[in-house]
């Protein structure tokens, strides 16, 4: 009886790594595989994105805030905001897109949420590599990159779009409306998150409220990974993991008390 428990405890993150690939590339099939362009337009929407407020920005002022280049300073900020905003979207849907297989008992909601995790960082990490990299090729930036930071940005972007992803699952499924009420709420980040800004552009007033913005932190960091002198001293990576530890563990607790009744509404 040891052995055959011990068996099926070994073979258990073999089955659930199956099955979030599974989920993983059903996904791509369904979001991507439809629409002309599939993963083209992954890339070509943050590009067009970037292109056209570079323009308008370059059209107002002389300089952006950090260095020369205005599609450097903004995709540094624009992109990272990016991957939270798609996670915590997509993670939040997880449990509606997946209803279906979560009446095999096979699949669980852990394997709904890791798979559209594990795709969109990818996806994001991918987009991003590509858009720094024609950056970086096609302008004279002079950035001196440090990866270190680059990929704590990146790193903290995703657990915080893990975490509010994970409590948006469980509020989005038990009430429909919060999903409307969620995109409105979030409109305002766009402004409020660095993209157009460094926090040091800010008076000390504001300073004091923006602070409390996770994605300030997260968007200081890129900057750092990009302008090797920018400090970025106001960050605290220890504040975004707290934000995301917390509401990834209640996110998880909800889900874990309620899954069979959101599946049966």
């Amino acid at each position: 009886m040891q052995i055959l428990e011990r068996d099926r405890m070994r073979a258990r993150p073999m089955r659930m790594s199956r099955t979030v690939v599974a989920l993983m590339l059903r996904e791509m099939a369904t979001t991507y595989g439809r629409s002309p362009g599939g993963y083209l337009w992954a890339v070509a929407e943050p590009a067009a994105a970037l292109a056209l407020i570079s323009l308008i920005f370059s059209m107002a002022f002389a300089a952006p805030s950090l260095g020369t280049n205005f599609p450097l300073f903004y995709a540094t900020g624009y992109l990272p905001f990016m991957l939270f905003n798609d996670l915590s979207g997509r993670i939040g849907n997880a449990i509606r897109f997946s209803k279906p297989l979560l009446a095999y008992p096979s699949v669980t909601f852990v394997d709904a949420l890791l798979a559209r995790f594990a795709l969109n960082v990818l996806t994001h990490a991918a987009v991003m590599a590509l858009v720094f990299g024609g950056i970086l090729w096609i302008f004279e930036t002079r950035a001196v990159l440090h990866m270190p930071s680059i990929l704590l940005s990146l790193g903290m972007a995703s657990a915080l779009g893990l975490g509010i992803g994970s409590l948006n699952c469980y509020l989005m499924t038990a009430f429909p409306a919060w999903e409307r009420t969620w995109q409105i709420l979030t409109r305002p980040l766009f402004i409020i998150s660095g993209i157009f800004f460094i926090y040091d552009d800010i008076p000390p007033e504001g300073q004091e409220i923006l602070w409390w913005n996770p994605l300030m932190h997260v968007v200081g960091v890129m900057r750092r990974g990009f302008y090797g002198y920018y400090d970025a001293p106001y960050v605290s990576v220890t504040f975004v993991l707290v934000v995301a530890g917390i509401t990834l563990t209640t996110g998880l607790m909800l889900l874990y008390r309620h899954h069979r009744k959101l599946m049966e509404d």
